[in-house]
C-alpha cells in the first residue's frame, strides 16, 4: 500500500496503460483501492514509480458498466457511418 499526501492507495490490477509519455509518465485504467475502501475502477495518469498520480476519475462497478455501454453505443455508431461512407 502507497502513500500520497496521507492518502493511501493500493493498485489491485492494472487493466491497461493508455499513454506512456517519454519521460515515463503513463495514463493507466486500474482498479483500486483508496484509502482502505472497496477497491473501484480508476482512470489517471502515474509518475514512473507510481509514488505520485495526478488527478483521475474513480468508477464504481456501475458507473463503468455505464461507460463501457455508452462507448460500445458510441464506436459502434462511428463504424456504422464509416461504412457508409464511399
Amino acid at each position: 500500500m502507497e502513500n500520497n499526501n496521507n492518502i493511501t492507495f493500493e493498485i489491485i490490477k492494472t487493466l491497461a496503460v493508455l499513454y506512456k509519455s517519454e519521460k515515463g509518465y503513463t495514463k493507466e485504467v486500474n482498479i483500486i483501492s483508496w484509502n482502505g475502501a472497496e477497491p473501484k475502477l480508476d482512470i489517471r495518469a502515474w509518475k514512473p514509480d507510481h509514488n505520485r498520480c495526478m488527478k483521475g476519475l474513480t468508477l464504481t462497478e456501475q458507473e463503468g458498466r455505464e461507460l463501457m455501454r455508452a462507448l460500445v453505443n458510441l464506436y459502434q455508431e462511428i463504424d456504422k457511418n464509416t461504412k457508409n461512407e464511399p
